[in-house]
């Protein structure tokens, strides 16, 4: 009678057959190679970081809606009306209220805004 392997024992043999395939040199890292974007690199103009958050508030508007704000320090403010939603980003180009983009608006920064949103007039919002 004829006994063959057993599949479990198989596929572990296939495995280590095809690893033993691999080059098993080490390598070697010198340093000083030539960097074929060294020039770029150096002659970049530096990266600004990004704005960072001044205030993230959450305000209960006079319709009983939600508006979740961002303020950053550039001069922006993204506003949200669902938690997890993408916000539209709102700029005031001297830092003063209004920050506006199409169809949005919000004046003030602080514990309470005016909003106004696509399909809605401006009304007031509080800090939840």
């Amino acid at each position: 009678m004829h006994k063959s392997l057993p599949r479990l024992a198989v596929a572990p043999l296939a495995a280590l057959l095809a690893l033993s395939a691999c080059n098993n040199k080490p390598t070697t890292i010198v340093a000083g190679e030539d960097d074929p974007q060294a020039e770029q690199l150096k002659n970049a103009k530096p990266v600004a970081p990004p704005p960072m958050i001044q205030a993230s508030r959450t305000y209960r508007c006079a319709d009983n809606s939600l508006v979740y704000a961002d303020f950053y320090t550039n001069n922006t403010v993204a506003v949200r009306t669902k938690k997890d939603a993408s916000p539209t980003v709102l700029t005031s180009p001297d830092g003063q209220a209004p920050y506006v983009a199409d169809g949005y608006s919000v004046s003030g920064n602080g514990n309470t805004i005016s909003y106004s949103g696509p399909g809605k007039g401006a009304q007031k919002c509080d800090t939840k």
